[in-house]
Formats: C-alpha cells, sequence, structure tokens
C-alpha cells in the first residue's frame, strides 16, 4: 500500500461511524426501553469510487440505489459522519427499532403458524413447514439437514440448517450425488436475517411446485424433469434475532457469532456476515475488518458453520466442472445446474464476479442473458454487482461459480413498481399482492434453465462472440501498451 493510500485508508477510519473517534461526545443513543432510533439517507453520488468510500468509512450502505443516489442505515448521528466524508445526505425514513437481546435456546412449540411482524414467518415455522410438505407429499418431497448454526456448534441453542428437495420421485431422486440424473435448480434465502421478502418467497415457492404439479403444465414439467433444492433459510440464529422484535423485527443482517467482538452496542451489530465470508475473493472489495460492521468479513475465509455446511451441501450437490483457476476460465457449456441467491431490497438481478466488476467470468455472456432475461420479467435492472449498485466480495453465488463453475445469480427483491412495499420488512401484505406474483413466472424460468444454463444456442454463441471479443481486446491493449512504452523511451 502506498503512503497516499494510507493516509486515505486512516483518514476514513476516523470517520467511520465504528470508529472511537467517531463516536467521541456522542451519547448512547439507546434508551431505557431498548430501542435505537434507525434513519436511512439518501446520498448523492459523484462516481462509482463514492461507494467503496462509503464502504471503507464503515457506513452500512444499504441494498438499493436510485440512479446516483445510495442509501445509508444509521442513526441521528450519521448525517454528520456522512457530511465530514463530503457527501450531503437526506433523511428518507425514519425508524424506532428494538436492540437485538442475547439469543436463547431456540423454540420448539412454533408449528407451521408460527408468525411475526403481521405474518412473516419465524424459523420454526419454515421447519416445520418443510416437515408438513414432505409429509403431505413424499413422493415429491424431502428434507435434508445439512449443518448447524454457530450458537448451535457452540451449545448456546441455535438450530440445524435444513433444506428441501421437490421433484416427482424417482429412484435415486434428492440424493446426495453430484452425479443427479436430473438438472438441478437451487433456491436459497435469508442469509442476511433482516431481508424477510426473501424467505416468503421460498415458502410460495415450495407451495407452488407441490400444490400445483398435475394441474399446471409448466410446474408439472418441470417437477418430472427437474430437481429444486431449497433452503429457505440460511442463517436461522439470524433471523430467530429478527423475530424477538415481534411487530418491530430487530434489523439484524449478520450471524449470532460473537466470537470476535459482542460489545457492540446500539451502534454495530455483532456477527458475521454470512455473504462477505465466503472463501473466494475474500477480504476483497466491500468488506470490513471491524467486527460491529454490517459487513464483517469474519476472522478467515469460510470461518463461520453457515457457510461451511452451505459449501458442503453444495459440493454433494454438484460436480465441480470449472477446472481453471482464473478469473477468466469458464465453465464449460455442457455444465448443468442453476443457483439462485435471494437478497433485498435493490430491484436488480446480479451476476459473477460480484467481488469486482472490472473482470469478467468465463462465462460472462451466457450468465448477462440470463440475468437480463430475468431482469425484463421482474422489471429489474441488470449486470454485475459492481455495475449498478456496488462491488461486494466473499458472496455465496461468486463462490458456487468459482469452486463449481456453476451457473449462479442473485436476485435482489425490490419494489421497483412503487407500490409502497420497498425495504427489509414491507408490510407482509406485499407478499401475496405485489412480490409473488412477481417472483414466480421468474423463478420458473430460472428452474427450466438449469438443464442446460450455458449451451442455449443464444448463450453459446453469446460465450463465442464474448471470447472473440476479450481476445480481440487482449491484443489491442498489448499493443497498446508495447507503444506506450516506446512512447516513453
Amino acid at each position: 500500500m502506498t503512503t497516499a493510500a494510507a493516509a486515505m485508508v486512516a483518514a476514513l477510519t476516523a470517520l467511520s461511524p465504528l470508529s472511537p473517534s467517531a463516536h467521541a461526545g456522542v451519547a448512547h443513543r439507546s434508551g431505557a426501553s431498548g430501542e435505537r432510533t434507525v434513519v436511512v439517507y439518501r446520498v448523492p453520488t459523484h462516481d462509482r469510487r463514492d461507494a467503496q468510500k462509503l464502504i471503507s468509512a464503515g457506513f452500512d450502505l444499504i441494498e438499493r440505489r436510485q440512479g446516483d443516489n445510495l442509501f445509508v442505515m444509521g442513526d441521528p448521528s450519521t448525517a454528520a459522519g456522512l457530511r465530514r466524508l463530503g457527501f450531503a445526505p437526506t433523511a428518507v425514513e425514519t425508524m424506532h427499532k428494538p436492540l437485538a437481546h442475547r439469543p436463547g435456546p431456540a423454540r420448539s412449540t412454533g408449528g407451521t403458524g408460527d408468525t411475526y411482524d403481521g405474518g412473516y414467518h419465524t424459523v420454526d415455522a419454515h421447519y416445520a413447514h418443510l416437515d408438513q410438505v414432505a409429509g403431505q407429499h413424499p413422493d415429491m418431497a424431502k428434507v435434508v439437514t445439512y449443518g448447524q448454526s454457530w450458537l448451535k456448534q457452540k451449545g448456546r441453542g441455535g438450530r440445524d440448517l435444513k433444506a428441501i428437495c421437490i421433484t416427482k420421485m424417482k429412484q435415486g431422486d434428492c440424493q446426495l450425488d453430484p452425479h443427479s440424473a436430473k438438472p438441478r435448480f437451487f433456491l436459497m434465502s435469508q442469509i442476511h436475517a433482516r431481508e424477510l421478502t426473501t424467505g416468503e418467497v421460498s415458502w410460495r415457492w415450495i407451495d407452488t411446485l407441490t400444490k400445483e404439479y398435475g394441474k399446471d403444465h409448466d410446474i408439472t414439467a418441470l417437477m418430472d424433469s427437474t430437481e429444486m433444492w431449497v433452503v429457505p433459510i440460511a442463517n436461522p440464529d439470524g433471523v430467530d434475532i429478527v423475530a424477538q422484535g415481534g411487530d418491530n423485527p430487530i434489523l439484524q443482517r449478520k450471524n449470532a457469532d460473537d466470537a470476535q467482538g459482542g460489545g457492540c452496542g446500539g451502534d454495530g451489530q455483532k456477527g458475521v456476515d454470512l455473504n462477505r465470508n465466503a472463501g473466494t475473493h475474500w477480504g476483497g472489495l466491500g468488506t470490513s475488518k471491524e467486527p460491529c460492521s454490517e459487513i464483517y468479513l469474519g476472522p478467515a475465509a469460510d470461518s463461520e458453520p453457515e457457510n461451511t455446511a452451505l459449501e458442503g451441501l453444495f459440493r454433494k450437490l454438484y460436480p465441480a466442472v470449472r477446472t481453471g483457476t482464473g478469473d477468466s476460465d469458464p465453465a464449460p457449456v455442457t455444465a448443468k445446474g442453476l443457483m439462485i441467491s435471494l437478497h433485498s431490497d435493490a430491484s436488480m438481478v446480479l451476476l459473477p464476479w460480484e467481488a469486482d466488476h472490472t473482470i469478467h467470468t468465463g462465462n460472462d455472456a451466457p450468465l448477462r442473458a440470463l440475468a437480463g432475461r430475468l431482469g425484463k420479467l421482474t422489471n429489474y435492472q441488470s449486470g454485475q454487482a459492481g455495475e449498478i449498485l456496488y462491488d461486494a466480495s466473499g458472496g455465496t453465488d461468486d463462490w458456487t461459480y468459482d469452486k463449481l463453475g456453476l451457473a449462479s445469480l442473485t436476485i435482489e427483491i425490490g419494489d421497483s413498481d412503487n407500490r409502497g412495499c420497498s425495504g427489509f420488512t414491507p408490510a407482509f401484505s406485499c407478499q401475496d399482492s405485489y412480490f409473488w406474483p412477481k417472483m414466480k413466472p421468474a423463478l420458473i424460468y430460472a428452474a427450466k434453465q438449469a438443464a442446460a444454463p450455458y449451451k442455449t444456442t443464444k448463450a453459446a454463441n453469446a460465450t463465442k462472440a464474448a471470447n472473440t471479443t476479450s481476445a480481440t481486446s487482449a491484443t489491442k491493449a498489448a499493443k497498446a501498451a508495447k507503444a506506450a512504452k516506446a512512447t516513453r523511451r
């Protein structure tokens, strides 16, 4: 790191809302009621470097962008920190949210009707739902326990980690074997616990597949030909914390790992961001080494049991077909399978690499085509994260593409139609009235692509054209560099 760069980092750290100097003279904002004031700020930016500037300074840059405006979640004092950094924030939303409590033992009395905040399902409800579906449809569904959460591993309550496989069962289906007869479509949600809509979409996807078999042509064809795997709650400890708030959910994003620092108070959040912890491009852009940061990457790549268990499940379901290790090494066009990680609420479809938008995968063209089609179906933007939102390293979809060659995307579910359903905790009525009608056709389309995500005629031609363009660009760049060198001489 250059001296100038080091000075810049030091300056940003001093301005961080998580740094000691930023808190000097600031009263603790959690009152006797155990609540804190949460403010969402609209922050106009001038260029794409501003996103990393905000992240480096420790601000909670949420998954939302409107043109050149980014959005930061903080408290009433956050505005001053943003102004010191040269921004002109405007408060657009103020909430009073409860502080997280120390998690206790997981409850076991919920059932599918166990809800909070108007109807959102607890972890108990989600797990009871999986068991109920498998019990009612043994010829279509099988529940798999694939690991344990951080709290459960530590003997502090916590949860098992569960998935469900849904298909019209034939001999050999839904086995933990990467060489499956049927292609596999994988959907996961609530790796960021506070993104409540994502878990509800997974719930409805599970019900649609099982209840509409034999009634809907597309669903029936999918169930006969494809295995659909769903992890509805990838971060159950985090979701338990969210649900503690009842009708005023706690905005817990991360897991419950407090080994690196549990004393975050009302101005930070304990835990590790599981979507910054995966062992691919770990420690890159869009991450923080501050344990109380919302984007804390953890003490090491894949340090969290939720991630290692999930990655273990992926390896049991998909063969590692991307044999090269370079960022531009492609997966073969014959590769099967598709994975989608659900987030909220940016109204975007994102493709690898999310760690750095200046580099592209060897399958950029077909992945971009898939994302573009899903974007049209949902009225969402599509592209690499840094092209339309901000770069973020250590994410799930980068890992599954990197290590396995699995076609992987993120869908940021959001209110792209101004229906009053924005935010991490929109009114529960938005799920059936708005989000599910939008997401259902998108998921059906995506699941259909699992048989050959890189191999459609359009995608194959796009890949060939992209490789040709890449080679031509590399040649031109080499010639330009050589000419520049000669000029300097």
